[in-house]
């Protein structure tokens, strides 16, 4: 596991293949709690290409100098991350 936020990532291989391919993070918080938000796609092995763009939302603690991950959303398609998007928006917009 990784000892600093920038080592974190979701890139992984599996048989020489790289099934998870992480194409961009922004990590949102550091600290004993760290948040991360991945762009990836995964690995078609019956068409033998990569998905669209996927992403997820990783939280990870920091414990005995290693990150390890505590809870995850994934945000299933570009229209709902655009969802997501918009009411995170409409909000901000109020205060």
């Amino acid at each position: 596991m990784a000892e600093t936020v920038d080592e974190l990532t979701v890139s992984y291989e599996d048989g020489g293949i790289e099934t998870v391919k992480e194409l961009d993070k922004k990590v949102l918080t550091k600290g004993a709690w760290a948040t991360v938000i991945y762009r990836y796609q995964d690995w078609n092995r019956a068409k033998e290409e990569y998905s669209a763009d996927k992403y997820t939302i990783r939280r990870y603690q920091k414990r005995d100098g290693e990150y390890k991950p505590k809870s995850k959303f994934n945000i299933s398609s570009a229209k709902q991350a655009k969802e997501i998007v918009a009411a995170l928006q409409e909000w901000v917009a109020e205060e």
